[in-house]
């Protein structure tokens, strides 16, 4: 199981404000039935390595929508075969070392 963390930006909006650029992402993500958590800097989704990569261009794509001609994605992508992680197992884990 694998975890990947994805921001993807639009660039030349004309605007500071990105979420009606962000929301046809989310939207992506969650018609993928893949675990997600959206938060503030990007989206973490859990799921199996290829399908994860292959949504990050399924999703890259999705975001030139409402006339966006250039996008900026940051994909991080964490594949552990050891053992089944979920989104949020890590912070936790820290957490409870504090």
């Amino acid at each position: 199981m694998a975890l990947m963390e994805i921001s993807i930006v639009p660039i030349g909006t004309g605007g500071t404000s990105l979420s009606r650029h962000v929301a046809p992402v989310i939207k992506a993500i969650k018609d993928s039935g893949l675990s997600y958590k959206l938060h503030d800097m990007g989206t973490t989704v859990q799921g199996e390595a290829k399908e994860l990569f292959r949504l990050a261009a399924k999703l890259h794509e999705a975001m030139f929508t409402n006339d966006v001609k250039r996008v900026y994605t940051v994909i991080k992508l964490d594949d552990r075969r050891d053992r089944i992680v979920s989104i949020g197992q890590k912070a936790k884990s820290v957490e409870e070392k504090l």
